[in-house]
């Protein structure tokens, strides 16, 4: 099995601030694939997906040519302006770019937007549609009470694939299933969303989560998505706040069952995103 990660990040604080940073966190430093790749190939990763952290246009060619220039990065979730009228003309742009061909989906900080429907305005679902007419996927980075608004979106754009990124965000930290469950079954139930087994360490406890705590988590994602649907993704360096990268992919595999692992862990990514 060739270990697909499907979430991961970098960043370079000499060209952008990352704004969404503490001031006094670890995480206030540059990360970059030189730093991603031996702890890549110590647990057996051959291929990442590379996903966008700020509302940036500058950063996604940036990371399309990465892509080009690292054999381990196999893929690219970007950003753009979903309401701009011409985001058709944009995203063709982007995929004539150097490393262009690794654009393989859209992802916007949904989580910050304060309206909890935000993926329902006309302007963002004409968005949305120009997305998935390019051939690409949108990942959702959402919180709970935004799921409803992620499965009504889904409904309306079947021939749009929605990522859900780490779960939903489920409040692992305090034990609580509900109204989280039940709504990730909602979005779930649409044929055209997946969901990323990822994120999960930084929803716990970071200083003292076990494999145990987030289990009831994975259970419900498993069950609800099926092996299919679900991808792998470390969240790294996010992660490292509370877990190396071996831990947590080590915490992935406790969580799944061996008949389940080759789709979670390399199928559902190549399919999905068309590695």
């Amino acid at each position: 099995m060739n270990v697909v990660d499907a979430h991961h990040h970098v960043w370079d604080l000499s060209v952008r601030d990352q704004d969404w940073i503490a001031a006094d966190s670890p995480l206030r430093r540059t990360f970059t694939m030189a730093d991603l790749a031996p702890q890549a190939a110590a647990a057996g990763v051959g291929r990442t997906v590379l996903v966008q952290t700020v509302t940036v246009p500058e950063e996604t060619p940036e990371f399309l040519a990465l892509a080009a220039e690292h054999e381990l990065i196999a893929g690219v979730v970007g950003w753009t302006d979903l309401t701009r009228p011409d985001v058709a003309d944009e995203l063709a742009r982007l995929r004539e770019l150097p490393g262009g061909t690794y654009l393989k989906g859209i992802r916007h900080q949904v989580q910050s937007e304060p309206d909890p429907e935000w993926l329902l305005r006309p302007d963002v679902r004409r968005g949305l549609a120009a997305v998935a007419d390019a051939g690409l996927v949108h990942d959702l980075v959402v919180l709970p009470h935004q799921l409803p608004a992620c499965a009504k979106a889904a409904d309306t754009l079947p021939d749009l694939t929605f990522v859900l990124d780490h779960l939903g965000k489920p409040p692992i930290a305090s034990g609580s299933l509900e109204p989280w469950a039940s709504a990730v079954r909602g979005l779930a139930a649409l044929p055209n969303t997946v969901c990323k087994l990822s994120g999960m360490v930084t929803e716990a406890d970071p200083a003292a989560w076990t494999v145990d705590d987030l289990r009831p988590y994975a259970d419900t994602v498993l069950d609800a998505f099926g092996p299919d649907r679900l991808l792998f993704g470390s969240d790294w360096p996010v992660c490292t706040l509370a877990a190396t990268y071996g831990e947590v992919l080590e915490a992935a595999d406790q969580l799944t069952g061996a008949d389940d692992r080759a789709q979670i862990f390399e199928g559902t990514a190549v399919r999905v995103y068309g590695l």
